[in-house]
């Protein structure tokens, strides 16, 4: 049980359920949005979202367990039996975003299972030799995470009378899922810094083998400057005028961020890159919580 967690990276899978609850009794219930999905719902959008993300994470060790098969290494899962595990996942999370998209009145909402599973598909079988394509699947995979709530909790609920202010709730979550993306992807680039040379072993391209490692860490360096950007945009936009939020804001995401840019530029380890994806952690899962800290910020 214990390997096969580690298999699908349950950490990460426990804060996309972690932020989906913030989104749904954080943000949209204090405020009495008009939502579709009831508790069961809710759960079956987690559900079917972490099975997409957990099937991600076996394509992953699916790549690196060909590695270890050439070098005669101990492995937790043979390749079979995790590819296996890979079209179980991607199944059932179709099967779920089926019966959730009918079960609230908009069948057309499954095809987004059905086309990210195909891209996960395409990108195991053709795109996985491609420079930055995981990178830039795995965040967008996570800004959709978030983006999912809005499109089966609140889209559907949109009348004529409401739409002003779904509008509103739903840009929220656009907002968080574009930063999201933006970490995500300094996150994968940093733990390609630190998997560099079993990447290298394995024949695959990735930016710190192209680049180098210490480029890529002052690419990493400054790609942080994007997310503390926009957060002192979005401070100064809207919440400037709450004293108590900006605090907050500058306490334990924008000063974190700066921790992490400056320590990219020295990083040159895999315990500097480890600390730094650590850090980059922290964050996501700060930003996921401020969702929770609304109800008090616009009351």
């Amino acid at each position: 049980m214990l390997s096969f967690l580690k298999l699908i990276r349950i950490d990460n899978l426990l804060l996309i359920a972690f932020a989906q609850l913030c989104i749904k009794y954080g943000l949209l219930a204090p405020f009495e949005v008009a939502t579709t999905l009831d508790f069961f719902g809710i759960v079956l959008l987690i559900i079917a979202t972490i099975l997409l993300v957990a099937g991600t994470n076996i394509m992953q060790y699916i790549q690196a367990s060909n590695f270890r098969h050439k070098h005669d290494t101990p492995i937790i899962f043979s390749e079979k039996k995790a590819y296996n595990l890979f079209i179980i996942t991607n199944v059932l999370s179709v099967a779920v975003g089926f019966y959730l998209s009918y079960s609230i009145n908009s069948p057309k909402f499954a095809a987004l299972f059905i086309i990210i599973s195909g891209i996960l598909y395409m990108y195991e079988t053709y795109l996985k030799e491609i420079v930055v394509v995981k990178n830039l699947l795995i965040a967008s995979l996570t800004a959709l995470v978030l983006i999912a709530v809005g499109i089966f909790d609140i889209a559907p609920a949109i009348t004529s009378e409401n739409q002003p202010t779904q509008k509103v709730f739903f840009m929220i979550l656009v907002d968080y899922a574009i930063l999201c993306f933006a970490l995500i992807i300094i996150r994968e680039l940093v733990k390609d810094c630190i998997n560099s040379d079993q990447d290298y072993n394995r024949g695959l391209q990735t930016i710190p083998i192209v680049l180098g490692t210490a480029r890529t860490a002052s690419l990493i360096a400054i790609l942080t400057l994007i997310p503390i950007g926009m957060v002192v945009y979005y401070c100064y936009t809207y919440l400037f005028h709450n004293t108590i939020a900006v605090i907050l804001v500058l306490a334990f995401i924008i000063a974190p961020l700066l921790v992490i840019s400056i320590k990219a530029w020295g990083s040159n380890s895999q315990k500097d890159f480890k600390t730094l994806s650590l850090l980059l952690k922290g964050v996501l899962y700060t930003t996921a919580t401020s969702l929770l800290l609304y109800q008090f910020i616009l009351a």
